[in-house]
């Protein structure tokens, strides 16, 4: 066999969760061909020497179905050391598509960058397949493009007709190679979707042997009640369970009874893990304060019905993502080129200022941009760091950006969505370097073989022989995050090297302009390659 490349000397981590050993790793057409002591002389070499060599990074939960279009170097996320995306969750995505118009809405930083000529899973693929990511893709069928395909933005749960219809979608979803649904209980496409049209849809995605990912209903008051019914439908669907940001926006107890019904679950053979982003807050779109009702009949109607009091006064009722919280003094606007003297302030003191109700307020904002309303986006301050380490210390907690790939120069350079630069490198640092609650090799286990596993990802999240050469390595003693709140636009420290399918990526912290990445699609049996 002729090898293309050494890694010698690092300390490596086969993803497993076992410790690491000292050794060396040999990558041939693109796959591992051997770990331990490689005495081949005359193969070009990285010294790990002082360095952590890994399996690549998985995002389990990433909004990059879009970005990656725009631009595929995927910056943010090679430089936290990812070789693989999951995309298409929390039932937003960029399939199917009946209406391109009204699936924007569900598209996470959808732009005129990529015009949407595509509409079917399989057309998306062979789109993203010809930008040539710089790292791999999975991707969810997102639920919400489905429920829009079939119903539009009704307010209201599906009758047996449509469900079939969304069944027959989704079926053309997985044989195209999704791995599986996901759903956003809480945004305004999905939120009048009933347990058991859920169950329906779920017991397809069990019998192909797919996994469902859930973004739960009602993350604040009504949190753990929304995990027991995720956990529910699973079980009654018989399908693999992926709780997407468990931890609820009501503190530790909440968290810590989420937790013991995931565990409770576990114990009678359900199979059900979670994830949880790396900030301690929520990101939304503003205009999720909107009914789904009040979109019927496009922007025209829209507008008029942001203008007319006595609507307004009928939308207050509606509790969404943003007004749930009951507290507008914890929403954030987020930098914006419409709106700069009210970016960084909250719901509550733009109201106060503008003389308005904090919903009021937000109308106004919306009306204003009714053509682009993806454009204003907010956080919701939610997390403590108590709370945080107290989800990542369970064996069943993985680590996710919820967020875009991103770059800071390129067509993207000034889009913002918080995590993407520093999901994984705050994970690091926070729960391995800082608080110590985590050993190297457990973290690791967390951000490869675990996911791997529960995504059936066969041939990724490790490093053994014959197994995808997708590998991070790094500095331990350096690896973190640089972007903060207010400026999050900030690549990541401490990755040495980055390999995607063999090909280096990063190299002495360098994109190499490499992109080695594939779609990788669910085979019949339910795993991916």
């Amino acid at each position: 066999m002729t090898l293309d490349l050494v890694i010698r000397g690092g300390t490596v981590f086969d993803g497993t969760g076992r410790p690491p050993v000292a050794a060396d790793v040999a990558i041939a057409a693109g796959r591992i061909a051997a770990v331990g002591g490689v005495r081949v002389p005359e193969v070009p070499a990285i010294d790990a020497r002082g360095l952590h060599v890994a399996p690549g990074f998985i995002d389990v939960h990433s909004h990059s179905d879009y970005t990656l279009l725009v631009d595929p170097r995927a910056m943010s996320s090679v430089h936290q050391g990812v070789t693989l995306e999951v995309v298409g969750n929390c039932g937003f995505g960029c399939f199917p598509l009946a209406d391109p118009a009204l699936a924007e809405s569900n598209i996470y930083g959808v732009s005129d960058a990529v015009p949407i000529t595509w509409r079917t899973t399989a057309e998306y693929f062979a789109r993203l397949e010809a930008a040539r990511p710089a790292v791999n893709v999975v991707s969810l069928v997102p639920n919400g493009q489905v429920r829009l395909s079939v119903m539009g933005m009704a307010d209201r749960a599906a009758t047996p007709e449509e469900r079939g219809r969304m069944r027959r979608l989704i079926a053309e979803c997985l044989e195209a190679g999704a791995i599986g649904l996901s759903t956003g209980l809480e945004y305004p496409a999905e939120s009048a979707a009933g347990e058991d049209e859920l169950t329906e849809l779920c017991r397809d995605i069990g019998r192909a042997g797919g996994i469902y990912a859930t973004h739960t209903r009602k993350r604040d008051a009504g949190a753990v009640a929304a995990v027991g019914e995720a956990i529910r439908t699973a079980a009654n669907a018989d399908v693999q369970l992926q709780i997407s940001h468990l931890a609820p926006r009501r503190g530790v107890a909440d968290t810590e009874e989420c937790m013991a019904l995931v565990d409770t679950a576990r114990a009678r053979g359900d199979r059900v893990a979670f994830d949880m982003h790396t900030r301690l807050y929520g990101t939304t779109y503003l205009h999720t304060v909107i009914p789904p009702w009040a979109y019927d009949g496009g922007r025209g109607a829209l507008a008029a019905r942001l203008r007319d009091p006595g609507t307004r006064a009928r939308m207050k009722t509606h509790s969404s993502i943003v007004s749930g919280t009951g507290d507008f003094g914890r929403v954030v606007l987020l930098d914006n080129p419409r709106y700069p003297e009210y970016a960084r302030r909250t719901l509550a003191e733009i109201g106060a200022a503008r003389g308005q109700h904090p919903l009021d307020a937000a109308y106004d904002l919306l009306l204003g941009i009714i053509n682009d309303l993806p454009s204003l986006m907010v956080i919701i301050h939610s997390y403590t760091e108590e709370q945080q380490e107290t989800v990542f210390r369970h064996p069943l907690c993985m680590p996710a950006s919820d967020a875009t790939a991103l770059a800071t120069d390129g067509p993207l350079a000034g889009s913002v969505f918080h995590g993407a630069y520093t999901w994984a490198a705050w994970f690091w640092r926070f729960m391995v370097r800082e608080r110590q609650v985590l050993t190297p090799h457990e973290a690791i286990h967390r951000l490869t073989g675990l996911p791997a596993t529960i995504f059936g990802l066969s041939g990724r999240g490790t490093l053994a022989v014959g197994a995808a050469a997708d590998i991070a390595i790094f500095d331990p003693a350096t690896f973190g995050e640089r972007g903060t709140t207010f400026a999050p636009n900030q690549l990541a420290r401490g990755m040495r090297h980055v390999l995607v399918n063999g090909v280096a990526t990063l190299c002495d912290g360098v994109l190499t302009g490499a992109r080695a990445g594939t779609v990788l699609r669910r085979r019949k049996a339910g795993s991916v390659f």
